[in-house]
């Protein structure tokens, strides 16, 4: 008979240590939400759309990066490169258009609308500058950065 009582004591507290080890578990972390970036624009859409490279920042006026993104942007603008910013309250419909859910967005797109290069969020001056250049001349990006993608 005490071996049975010993034996339901053990069964109890093994119950009782894997409920709370049960209710300490952390919990397993949110499903991460992948953003849009479109993979072509049809260059009609922005301002000059002859220049062989467009800068097509998307922002919006309620965010508190986008200002910065798109003043680094602002300065690639040349013969050769074309700067859009394009603020979501006053063009909703290409925000729409290219299903732009999160802001900033910034893509470097070739002539024929195909996004090169793109960045989610804030980026460095330095590196938005250097993407833009490396698409405009892929020999200009240092022999071991090959491995890495847009």
């Amino acid at each position: 008979m005490s071996r049975v009582l010993i034996a339901l004591a053990i069964v109890a507290v093994a119950a009782a240590v894997a409920s709370v080890v049960q209710r300490r578990r952390v919990p397993d972390a949110p499903t991460q939400r992948r953003y849009n970036v479109p993979e072509q624009l049809d260059r009609a859409d922005f301002p000059r759309p002859d220049a062989p490279w467009l800068v097509a920042v998307f922002t919006s006026d309620v965010c508190d990066k986008c200002a910065d993104v798109a003043t680094k942007a602002a300065v690639l603008e040349s013969n050769e490169v074309s700067v859009a910013n394009i603020e979501f309250s006053t063009e909703r419909e290409l925000h729409a258009r290219y299903r732009i859910d999160a802001v900033p967005t910034l893509v470097i797109v070739d002539a024929e609308g195909v996004t090169r290069q793109s960045f989610l969020g804030p980026m460095t001056a330095t590196d938005l500058w250097a993407a833009v250049a490396e698409v405009r001349d892929p020999e200009s990006a240092p022999g071991d950065c090959d491995h890495h993608t847009a």
